[in-house]
């Protein structure tokens, strides 16, 4: 937690303890002034003594009040921004982290860690700020003031106190391992829960409603039970704190009435060493509450530091080279190999081919034949094992990557829309697009006619994900919206797939003229859709097992032969 710390204020923590200073004068303040008014005022019968204090002692509450808020205030907004500061970090980060390492942690751990850790920081570093400072505070204050009024009953704390420590000390030992747990438990239960929730349709599909239900119960129930069991034990440190601070009272009663007897100790020094006792008493207790969510801090700044700790793989280079703009637009692999993390054989071996400007590559292959990892290596989603990418003649490890991915329009392969209008997701890649642009793109997508039905058109509203549109719509608006960005390179990961051979043929005619002065890649399954392909690579295991056009691999090409009678049963093409 103490890492953490770098990105706090140390103006608004100076001001949160200033106030908190002035809080705890005047609570201590408060038993002394009413310890006089008993001694001096009601003893001596003296009411304008009385009414004098009374003054005091309300002007006393009201600089407590007021200070208390301030601190509150200064407290809060310090542990909130602090919260702000770390999630947009661990956002930033993640942004920016390859599939490797958003599968070292998984989806839910993130949320999690981006959520309910930071919250768990903020709620530490406010009782931090409040309590763990105050307690100190308001301990030795009301030692000194206790021992200064009456240093004869001062022995009470000797006995007490250990005990009560070592009663808070074995709670807290039994404690601290369960809170510890509990964000793991938090981890699972959110796992499970979003699968349940994003994996629905499989679920009804398959009837395995109640399996799923029993299965989030389950995790739920273990979260729960590690939650009562954490509290329940956490529940016995109040009866010893009511236990000790009732034998301290009973002590200070029974010896101060002695002393009182014999005439060596006023009514009022019992009353404020009695108030000073109570103030020690819940400042160990305050110390101990942020002692029992300490340790539940410390695994959720541990988690979030391993999350900022995590370095990304793939880095812009120290001194980067300009992409030239008034250079020919080109994308070359040469002898690219690249493997997954931690997988034995290589997912694509040897990968070599040029492609110019104006000029159509289609990529096509069985499944798992290394298609869609030949499209994410284009805008440096994944970094290459060996051999060069090159865009415009520079490779792409020596630009910065938001300059390379300017230039690259991509249609992924799973269409992915964002909660918005139709036009926030159509300007996603271009904010400046009007809507004369927008429009056109749809009309080369063949998306058009489906959004100018809708109500509200380009206003029309996007649920998450896409939801409320079908994948051929979607796919449509993906495609639309990597046109949109008039880039220098377009990449259709597979972006074909959701539609029928007609749709998917008028877009490929309306793609011809948007075309000429743009490299085009598609990444496809079907033959109908890489016919008229300038070039064509197969792909098999990873490796290039065929190139030329579509009339050359229809001759020669064995595994081009397969996927061709296996879609078009021997037809003539």
């Amino acid at each position: 937690m103490i890492r953490l710390g770098k990105w706090m204020n140390p103006w608004r923590i100076f001001l949160s303890l200033l106030f908190l200073a002035v809080q705890t004068v005047g609570m201590l303040a408060m038993p002394t002034i009413t310890a006089n008014i008993i001694d001096y005022g009601v003893a001596q019968g003296d009411i304008d003594y009385i009414v004098r204090s009374g003054i005091i002692m309300l002007l006393f509450t009201l600089l407590t009040i007021g200070s208390a808020i301030l601190n509150v205030y200064f407290s809060a907004k310090e542990s909130q921004g602090l919260g702000h500061k770390i999630r947009q970090r661990i956002y930033s980060m993640v942004t920016y982290f390859t599939n490797e390492e958003l599968d070292r942690f998984g989806t839910s751990t993130l949320i999690t860690r981006t959520t309910n850790d930071v919250m768990q920081i903020q709620f530490v570093m406010m009782m931090v700020l409040r309590t763990m400072v105050l307690a100190p505070f308001l301990m030795i204050g009301a030692g000194i003031m206790a021992f200064t009024r009456e240093p004869q009953l001062a022995f009470v704390f000797l006995i007490t106190m250990p005990l009560l420590f070592v009663l808070l000390y074995i709670i807290l030992r039994l404690t601290s391992p369960i809170f510890k747990s509990m964000q793991k438990k938090t981890d699972r239960l959110n796992k499970v829960f979003r699968e349940g929730l994003t994996g629905i349709r499989v679920i009804r599909a398959f009837n395995k409603d109640e399996y799923e239900k029993e299965r989030f119960d389950e995790a739920n129930w273990d979260f729960a039970a590690t939650s009562i069991k954490a509290f329940t034990r956490m529940s016995f440190m109040m009866p010893s704190m009511v236990f000790v601070a009732s034998i301290t009272n009973i002590m200070i009663t029974w010896f101060g009435a002695q002393l009182i007897s014999v005439g060596d100790m006023q009514v009022g020094n019992l009353v404020a060493f009695m108030t000073y006792a109570s103030q020690i008493l819940i400042g160990v207790m305050m110390v101990s509450m942020v002692l029992f969510f300490l340790p539940r801090g410390q695994v959720a700044a541990f988690r979030i530091l391993e999350v900022l700790d995590t370095a990304n793989i793939i880095v812009d280079p120290e001194k980067p080279i300009k992409l030239d703009d008034t250079k020919e637009v080109s994308l070359s692999f040469e002898g690219v190999n690249y493997r997954y993390p931690g997988a034995e054989k290589l997912a694509l071996e040897d990968i070599s081919f040029t492609l110019r400007k104006g000029e159509r590559l289609a990529v096509i292959g069985g499944t798992g034949s290394g298609k869609s990892t030949l499209s994410n290596l284009i805008p440096r989603l994944y970094d290459i094992e060996a051999g060069s990418i090159k865009v415009n003649g520079i490779d792409i490890r020596d630009v910065k990557q938001g300059d390379l991915r300017q230039i690259i329009g991509f249609a992924p392969q799973k269409a992915v829309l964002f909660s918005g209008t139709i036009r926030d997701n159509m300007r996603y890649g271009k904010e400046e697009a009007t809507d004369e642009e927008i429009w056109h793109a749809l009309e080369v997508a063949q998306g058009k006619d489906f959004v100018s039905d809708l109500p509200d058109g380009l206003d029309s509203r996007v649920e998450h994900g896409g939801g409320n549109f079908s994948g051929g719509q979607r796919q449509r608006l993906s495609i639309a919206r990597a046109l949109v960005t008039d880039a220098d390179i377009l990449v259709f990961d597979d972006s074909f797939s959701a539609l029928d051979f007609k749709t998917d043929a008028r877009l490929r005619e309306a793609l011809k003229p948007e075309t000429k002065d743009v490299a085009v890649v598609i990444i496809a399954q079907r033959i109908s859709t890489v016919l008229d392909a300038d070039q064509i690579i197969v792909l098999d295991k990873g490796q290039i097992v065929g190139k030329g056009t579509h009339n050359e691999l229809k001759e020669s090409n064995v595994v081009y032969q397969e996927i061709m009678d296996s879609q078009m049963k021997g037809e003539d093409i």
